[in-house]
């Protein structure tokens, strides 16, 4: 068995520009400044399946205005610290995963007995 090593024959290399990172302003202004451009992350609440269909079962419809009202008590829940919440809103009883931005299920607040798995409560008033 042999081998043959042929030479290689210098090739010029090509010049490949190299391209500077742009200089990152790290001062907490230049942090807070960029902050404020960016979205708030605002996301909507959301009925879940089983919500919507209590709610078809009770008569419930909820407008654009209610949708805003909801997503309003969720967004101070959620600054609470608040994780699964009661939300009375009209003759509605509303459990809410806070976390998820979810309604979960949808009640009369005259059927509302006993309301276990909750961390926190919230009214909206009209």
């Amino acid at each position: 068995m042999s081998f043959h090593v042929s030479p290689i024959q210098n090739q010029a290399a090509e010049e490949i520009p190299i391209q500077k990172k742009p200089k990152i302003d790290r001062t907490f202004s230049a942090f807070l400044a960029e902050s404020l451009k960016t979205e708030t992350g605002y996301r909507e609440v959301k009925l879940s399946n089983h919500a919507q269909k209590r709610m078809e079962e009770r008569g419930f419809q909820l407008d654009q205005k209610d949708m805003t009202h909801l997503e309003t008590a969720v967004e101070k829940l959620e600054h609470k610290g608040s994780k699964q919440s009661l939300i009375l809103y009209k003759n509605m009883a509303l459990i809410a995963s806070i976390n998820n931005r979810t309604i979960i299920t949808a009640l009369k607040t005259d059927e509302m007995e006993t309301v276990t798995n909750i961390d926190s409560a919230m009214r909206i008033k009209q």
